[in-house]
């Protein structure tokens, strides 16, 4: 390995592992000094150690109802994803029929989610297929949007070289357009992947029966803030893996993305 290829490969390391793993330390120390400088009541605000202390007391509980929340997450944005990309693709197929459906699409993402989740459970009952359903509206919107954006933005001289190739529409659209549109479609589904987590937690709150919403929802009634913050924390933890997972995806399938 010669000294460029060992500085690369240190640069690297230094930006994808150390840098993350200092900003989550210099978070937690800041929020650990502040509930200690200001004497914060755990009632209000726990600490750090109280968090652990309370995860130690019930983990198994806590990872159960944590992979119950997962489980729901990935089902709802797998379909939300899926049904996404086919609405943008067949939008960006057809000028008029995005026109017809645009407004439609943007009122439903505007039609605040907390008010359909009562109704999404007159309409579908109680348990998963409600919350699943709330994942899907939530995180649905970033993924038509990104996609519609990636795809009508293809450079018209590489749409004419494909043409001048005769290549038919349909390999146009797969080793062109959709080749070109990768990159926006990863930012949104970067985008959509905590507003799935949120989709899922507000489906939980207003039906508690599992999950770290119930969790949440559960420790308010009972005053309960630490284990509130654990829930939280788990949460988050969840969002961070699910976010770098769907970077990790895009590294492996669009390696030129940063390029671009």
């Amino acid at each position: 390995m010669t000294d460029i290829e060992a500085g690369s490969r240190g640069a690297r390391l230094w930006s994808n592992a150390v840098l993350p793993t200092l900003g989550v330390v210099i978070t937690v120390a800041v929020w650990w000094l502040a509930t200690v400088v200001f004497h914060i009541d755990p009632f209000y605000v726990p600490s750090p150690a109280d968090v652990v202390d309370k995860f130690m007391e019930m983990p198994g509980f806590l990872l159960q109802e944590s992979w119950i929340t997962i489980q729901r997450v990935l089902i709802g944005f797998v379909i939300a994803v899926g049904g996404g990309l086919i609405i943008a693709v067949t939008l960006a197929a057809s000028r008029t029929v995005e026109r017809m459906a645009m407004p439609v699409l943007a009122a439903v993402n505007a039609i605040p989610k907390v008010a359909l989740a009562p109704l999404l459970l007159v309409w579908l009952g109680f348990g998963d297929t409600p919350k699943i359903v709330m994942v899907v509206l939530v995180s649905f919107f970033p993924v038509i949007v990104s996609t519609m954006a990636g795809l009508t933005s293809t450079p018209s001289d590489l749409r004419e070289l494909a043409r001048s190739l005769k290549a038919s529409w349909w390999q146009t659209f797969v080793k062109v357009r959709l080749k070109w549109a990768l990159p926006q479609i990863f930012v949104g589904l970067k985008v959509a992947t905590p507003l799935a987590i949120i989709g899922a937690v507000i489906g939980e709150v207003v039906n508690p029966d599992h999950g770290l919403g119930s969790v949440i929802a559960g420790s308010s009634a009972s005053s309960d803030t630490t284990l509130a913050f654990v829930a939280l924390v788990l949460l988050a933890v969840i969002g961070v893996v699910l976010f770098y997972l769907v970077a990790g995806l895009e590294r492996l399938l669009v390696p030129w993305s940063k390029g671009v």
